[in-house]
């Protein structure tokens, strides 16, 4: 059996509630292959935009902090959620914020980078045998402010975290079987990459795809780590997805994050 694993579930696979225990019946096959868990969480659907909404029709320029500390919310609700559907399969699963999962990033505001992960309490929790859910997107700076590290960020919190933890690869789940030539939903023709390297990923995201934010991608290009596009709906399971990898990158003993 590997030993450990990160899973990242973006917005859409966290679009309503019922997705949670179909995400919860995913996460519990994997504990047939990998002994540690780490899951990371987008906001649920339209949760992130409805908030800046909010934020806008009070201030048309709000002060980034107070931003920080309101965008920040949903994904600590999709956590929580998570963890209470696991709980409700009788798994074990605990729910941390980027700041208690120890992801500290510069002082930038809305778009932070991460300097370090000190991930204490999610390994602590893994030794006990939990699950642990971690809310994407966001961390505390060195100032003890939290911080959002800007749209598509749950995918850097992904990488960052595997990074930490020695997950063997960092596995990302989306409406769509894998990473294609061409966006498949608008392509009947596109065709599936069952393996490609980090450059050919960065040059695909390059051209608008959204598969995965560049950021992670370049993270785990830094360090050598793979990563792994696979689908969140039932019918796509028996595909393999997309395996980004490149063989002729070591990976490091000592992570290297965004800032460092």
């Amino acid at each position: 059996m590997n030993d450990t694993l990160v899973m990242k579930f973006g917005g859409a696979a966290v679009s309503s509630i019922e997705q949670f225990a179909k995400i919860a019946d995913i996460i519990i096959s994997r504990q047939k292959h990998y002994s540690r868990l780490i899951i990371v969480v987008s906001a649920m659907g339209e949760t992130t935009n409805q908030l800046i909404d909010l934020a806008k029709k009070v201030h048309p320029k709000p002060p980034q902090r107070e931003y920080d500390m309101l965008i920040s919310v949903g994904e600590r609700i999709s956590m929580t959620l998570l963890a209470m559907a696991l709980c409700n399969k009788n798994v074990e699963a605990i729910s941390f914020t980027g700041s208690q999962s120890g992801i500290i990033t510069c002082n930038n505001h809305t778009n932070a980078g991460i300097i370090e992960v000190r991930p204490f309490r999610i390994a602590n929790c893994l030794e006990e045998g939990k699950i642990v859910i971690v809310a994407g997107f966001q961390g505390i700076s060195t100032n003890k402010e939290i911080t959002t590290l800007g749209r598509g960020g749950s995918d850097t919190t992904a990488v960052a975290l595997g990074l930490a933890l020695g997950a063997s690869k960092v596995e990302f789940f989306k409406d769509v079987p894998g990473v294609f030539d061409e966006d498949p939903k608008k392509c009947q023709s596109a065709i599936q990459y069952s393996e490609m390297t980090y450059q050919k990923a960065l040059e695909i995201v390059s051209r608008g795809a959204r598969i995965l934010h560049h950021r992670a991608i370049q993270l785990a290009e830094k360090n050598g780590l793979p990563l792994h596009v696979r689908s969140f709906i039932p019918s796509n399971h028996s595909n393999e997805g997309t395996l980004i990898i490149d063989p002729t990158i070591t990976r490091g003993t000592v992570p290297q994050y965004e800032e460092g």
